[in-house]
């Protein structure tokens, strides 16, 4: 086996390569929270906006174990759902839900992403001693990291358009977010008339991370960034050049906010009972005060209230 490999190869076998870190039994949930976990009230959001916007079907994209699923299923069983995930079908999902490894073409379609942009690999670059913006290496045994050959190409020219390092000094460092930009187009490009929805970790225009986002994450613990296997191996995503390429492949209306602005727009508010409640029907007020702690998780500033909210709908309004 190769011992150096580009970011890019290296996390593509670590992840979802026979035996990488997405194929394994406890699936995402065994290693991380996500806004899924956190409370059913997101996919009570979700399943709102479908109804807003007049869709039939969800398409999760990147469904983990289909745990978005099944909440919508309780939720709301009227909507058809689909999850799309390299893994196999999970024996816990109801018979209802569709299951497979590629995005079905549909209409009438809200088609989510969460978390799902910032696994797939994209190449790490770093500026040399004499300005050269060169290619990360990375030792798939140890994270070691050496620096490889020169940027060029189409690599070169999305540097320059949405994460420039022209003037950049030494060291400064940046994630190519190409390959997630044509994976967005590809999921939007599969709808007929829908909604998409890219929830994630990201940055946009001038708030790129100088040094980049390259992390590890295991059994909720931040590690080194490691692509053996062991560990889950992400990257921020570049929100707005993945909004241009949606834009592209023919979807419009886009909006990129943040979760928390999202979540309330949708009616998860996060407000506190009044106390009277509590006197006059005490059910109600328990019930109304879990929801309020859950929606403050959800919408917290410093945590998942910061995540994006990429919407696009196609064809374009």
């Amino acid at each position: 086996m190769e011992r150096w490999l580009t970011w890019q190869e290296a996390t593509r076998r670590a992840l979802y390569g026979a035996e990488g870190f997405y194929r394994r039994a406890e699936g995402p949930a065994g290693h991380f929270r996500t806004s899924v976990h956190a409370s059913p009230l997101f996919a009570r959001a979700l399943a709102d906006l479908a109804a807003a916007s007049g869709l039939d079907t969800v398409v999760d994209v990147g469904a983990g174990r289909g745990e978005l699923l099944i909440a919508l299923c309780r939720i709301a069983p009227h909507l058809e759902s689909v999850g799309v995930d390299v893994a196999d079908r999970p024996e816990v999902l109801p018979p209802s839900i569709g299951w497979g490894p590629e995005i079905p073409a549909g209409r009438n379609v809200l088609l989510v992403a969460n978390e799902w942009l910032d696994n797939i690999p994209v190449d790490v670059v770093e500026v040399d001693a004499r300005g050269v913006v060169r290619v990360v290496e990375v030792d798939v045994r140890t994270g070691h990291e050496r620096l490889g050959a020169p940027v060029g190409g189409e690599d070169a020219r999305w540097l320059e358009r949405w994460w420039p390092l022209g003037d950049a000094r030494p060291g400064r460092r940046a994630e190519i977010g190409a390959p997630r930009d044509a994976a967005w187009a590809r999921a939007v490009g599969r709808l007929e008339r829908g909604v998409a929805v890219a929830i994630d970790y990201g940055h946009v225009g001038e708030g790129r991370p100088p040094y980049g986002s390259l992390a590890g994450y295991r059994q909720g613990r931040q590690v080194p960034p490691v692509p053996d296997g062991t560990c889950d191996v992400t990257c921020h995503v570049a929100m707005d050049a993945v909004a241009a390429a949606g834009e592209a492949a023919g979807a419009g209306g886009t909006v990129l906010t943040t979760q928390r602005h999202a979540l309330r727009a949708l009616g998860v508010t996060g407000q506190r009972p009044p106390y009277a409640l509590a006197r006059t029907d005490p059910t109600a007020y328990l019930s109304a005060l879990r929801d309020a702690g859950e929606a403050g998780e959800l919408t917290a500033q410093g945590g998942l209230g910061d995540f994006h909210w990429l919407t696009q709908t196609t064809p374009p309004p």
